[in-house]
């Protein structure tokens, strides 16, 4: 009987542990949060052009790096985001690629990730440019108050490119006096 009431509390404090391990990994990951929500909607306020409302997800303080070691304020990025998208016919992410995941750090500290491509079409010349992307935001009391984004700028240079030798070539041919 003694071995039974034994191994019965053994199984019960096993259980016990384990149940608290799961608990805790939930509060440190998760795939569906408030903060995931913020950045999903800072997105597709992105995708828009909404930038009035894109901003209403930052805190005032917020320093967010895109490719670059060098921090910019909210009104910097957009006013970046509108001068690149000038030369662009549509542009936004692939919904269905999108990832997005919330980590609490051992500091407290609460991130969402995102993984995603983001697919443009070159005005004029109906070229499609096809980049993945990684951003990785901090929040604090449900704003934005660092950002790092991730993203290969040679592809949509590479197009560019192309498109100035290109319309370079053209010009030559038509030009009198060759």
């Amino acid at each position: 009987m003694k071995k039974l009431i034994i191994v019965f509390l053994i199984s019960v404090i096993a259980v016990s542990c384990n149940d608290g391990k799961k608990e805790d990994e939930k509060m440190r990951y998760s795939q569906d949060s408030e903060e995931i929500n913020t950045l999903k909607a800072a997105i597709s306020d992105y995708e828009n052009g909404n930038w009035d409302a894109m901003k209403k997800h930052y805190a005032d303080t917020a320093q967010i790096f895109h490719n670059s070691n060098s921090g910019k304020n909210i009104n910097e990025i957009i006013q970046g985001h509108e001068q690149d998208l000038t030369d662009l016919q549509t542009y936004g992410f692939v919904d269905e690629e999108d990832e997005y995941e919330m980590v609490l750090t051992d500091d407290g500290n609460t991130w969402v990730n995102f993984w995603g491509d983001w697919k443009a079409t070159i005005s004029g010349v109906d070229k499609e440019v096809t980049i993945p992307i990684h951003l990785t935001a901090q929040f604090e009391n449900g704003k934005i108050v660092r950002e790092h984004g991730y993203w290969d700028n040679a592809i949509m240079m590479a197009v560019m490119q192309e498109m100035d030798s290109s319309m370079t070539s053209q010009d030559s041919i038509q030009s009198p006096g060759n």
